[in-house]
């Protein structure tokens, strides 16, 4: 499989490419097409695809890494 998952500023993960997703038991979950936006701000109510919601929200997701970069 190969897939790219682009975030976009303050906005949701685009998912692009052969993918598969699952639920936390397992479950998959159809995606419907090859091309997806993920919800990052958490608010969206068809998770966990985004809806726009974001923008309603005025999410930032801010510019700086949590954690150090991997070596």
């Amino acid at each position: 499989m190969t897939s790219t998952i682009t975030p976009y500023e303050d906005g949701p993960l685009i998912v692009r490419g052969d993918f598969e997703l699952r639920t936390p038991d397992g479950t998959p979950i159809a995606p419907g097409r090859a091309t997806i936006a993920l919800c990052r701000c958490g608010k969206s109510a068809i998770k966990p695809f985004c809806d726009g919601t974001h923008k309603v929200i005025n999410f930032r997701a801010g510019a700086d890494r949590d954690t150090p970069k991997p070596r």
